[in-house]
């Protein structure tokens, strides 16, 4: 990649709209939080932690994933965590950031709701001061029941109301194969009637039936991934007309082997035909880097161009959840940069 090109992607204002928080814990901060709650781990160092990140799939992931969560029992702990994402993302010049997580790895052991929301609340609010605007949406984990969904966002309800500010979405993450959108209706039904933004995992491991479905049935404002879109012309053309953004997450989709090198990924195809793309992190501390590592592999493998670059990058500032000046502002400081 041109160096000048790449020395201009890390220094441009992005948002970052596929983050879980979850999967920004490092392997150091795992074995941190572990010896300060005095949880046993399965792995004798860091190093042998890190050395297990070669996944064959999204559950292969997933299995190491929660096994990590399981060092997260206190406030300070959430807050730790999301803190040290706050860091990664002033780095690298991220200014707003959407960020997921999912309250039913935390509650299956104990930890309250109320615990979760607050650690990472208070992480946020200081990011906030230093320039990281951000927002909150709580993920139900599609492998479980839609009952046990449902109980989650009964429990969240209160929490809604208190961090109104922060806490304005709900979303659909965990395995996706044999577990369709529609298994989520009903819960997506009640969060839609309160007012809440909707997003979900789509078309990643699962096939643009998915996407249609997220689209149909739960009626989310964004698709998460939706790489697979690009299987079915009819769903292309739908989501450039509709301008439903799709999160996508390159280095992500090649650590779970969804495509088997960076040269053959779906974005350039999508952005051509229209299709509101941008690019995420979505797991950095298990596939490998933040979101401007993102940037600068997509971009090397597929040769986007200058023109392109700047259109994933507005795109990910325009599908943000935001107000109208809050967006106009964003894109003009982009614009501002852009054409230095």
């Amino acid at each position: 990649m041109n160096p000048t090109l790449a020395d201009k992607i890390a220094r441009a204002p992005k948002a970052e709209l596929h983050i879980h928080i979850e999967g920004s814990l490092e392997p150091e901060l795992i074995f941190a939080l572990a010896e300060r709650n005095g949880v046993k781990l399965a792995y004798e160092s860091i190093d042998a932690l890190r050395a297990a990140y070669a996944f064959s799939d999204l559950q292969s992931f997933l299995d190491i994933y929660y096994a990590g969560a399981s060092v997260l029992l206190t406030e300070a702990d959430f807050h730790d965590m999301t803190m040290a994402y706050v860091e990664r993302a002033l780095a690298d010049h991220v200014t707003h950031a959407e960020i997921f997580f999912d309250p039913q790895t935390h509650t299956e052991r104990g930890v309250a709701i109320e615990t979760v929301v607050a650690g990472i609340e208070s992480a946020l609010a200081e990011g906030e001061k230093r320039g990281l605007t951000s927002k909150l949406i709580l993920c139900f984990l599609r492998h479980l029941s839609e009952d046990d969904a449902l109980a989650t966002y009964e429990s969240a309800l209160p929490l809604f109301d208190q961090y109104a500010h922060r806490l304005i979405g709900v979303g659909l993450d965990s395995s996706e194969r044999g577990h369709p959108p529609s298994k989520f209706a009903r819960v997506f039904a009640k969060a839609r009637e309160r007012g809440l933004k909707l997003v979900a995992h789509a078309g990643e491991e699962g096939p643009p039936a998915y996407v249609y479905e997220a689209l149909d049935l739960l009626k989310v404002d964004r698709v998460d991934h939706g790489v697979r879109s690009i299987e079915d012309a009819a769903l292309v053309a739908r989501l450039a007309d509709s301008r439903v953004a799709l999160t996508v997450c390159p280095l992500s989709n090649i650590k779970l082997c969804v495509f088997d090198d960076m040269t053959k990924h779906t974005l350039k195809d999508l952005l051509d035909q229209g299709v509101a793309v941008m690019i995420n992190s979505d797991d950095p501390a298990y596939f490998g880097g933040y979101v401007n590592a993102n940037y600068f592999a997509i971009v090397d493998a597929l040769k986007l161009s200058d023109k392109e670059v700047y259109t994933l990058l507005k795109n990910s500032l325009e599908a943000s959840f935001v107000t109208d000046e809050e967006r106009a502002a964003m894109v003009a400081r982009l614009d501002a940069y852009w054409k230095q």
